[in-house]
């Protein structure tokens, strides 16, 4: 049976044991995946390289350690690695990503998560794109901060909090207020969200 066709839990533990051709296997089975997710992310290609370079060099020390317990679940490990890092990263340079405009990936509809704005959930074209980027400026600070936090980052309410030195029941009130306010500018504006 060629190496190509083991599974990630064989190929695991083919490593463990000390093959180390098999993390090769491992890394060029999911690098497009684990790149890509990183890249949505951080938009740098530089950047994403590093932290993709860092998901692999925590999954090996992890691995040699003897600390991996996830089996047959590899791939949803590395992701979560990846992502840990991506949140490391933005934290660090205490940076925000910026709206970009030349991406086009930004998508309304994933800080629109509300439950009554299920019904406005069609994917919008690009000028709408940039009239909301635009929105998203007049929102007060404290909103901007959290909605780019949980939208960008998808940081959750408790990391949210421990960012911005608030009580978790107050960054979740500040994210409320912001949907809100975006709703009512969106209205004023009269930008129309589905096609």
């Amino acid at each position: 049976m060629g190496k190509l066709k083991l599974t990630d839990s064989q190929l695991v533990s083919e490593y463990v044991s000390g093959n180390e051709n098999s993390i090769g296997i491992l890394i060029e089975r999911h690098q497009q995946r684990v790149f890509s997710f990183i890249f949505s992310k951080v938009y740098d290609r530089d950047v994403s390289n590093d932290i993709f370079q860092d998901t692999f060099v925590k999954v090996i020390k992890t691995l040699k350690a003897g600390k991996y317990n996830e089996e047959g679940k590899f791939l949803p490990w590395v992701m979560r690695i990846a992502h840990n890092l991506v949140i490391d990263f933005f934290r660090k340079g205490n940076r925000m990503p910026k709206f970009d405009n030349s991406h086009g990936e930004f998508d309304i509809f994933s800080v629109l998560s509300d439950d009554s704005l299920n019904a406005e959930s069609q994917i919008i074209k690009s000028q709408v794109d940039m009239d909301i980027r635009n929105l998203v400026e007049e929102l007060p600070d404290d909103q901007r901060e959290v909605l780019l936090m949980r939208m960008y980052n998808e940081m959750s309410f408790k990391e949210i909090s421990e960012n911005t030195g608030v009580s978790i029941n107050t960054a979740l009130g500040r994210m409320r207020y912001a949907l809100i306010n975006l709703r009512k500018l969106i209205e004023k504006h009269q930008i129309v969200l589905t096609n």
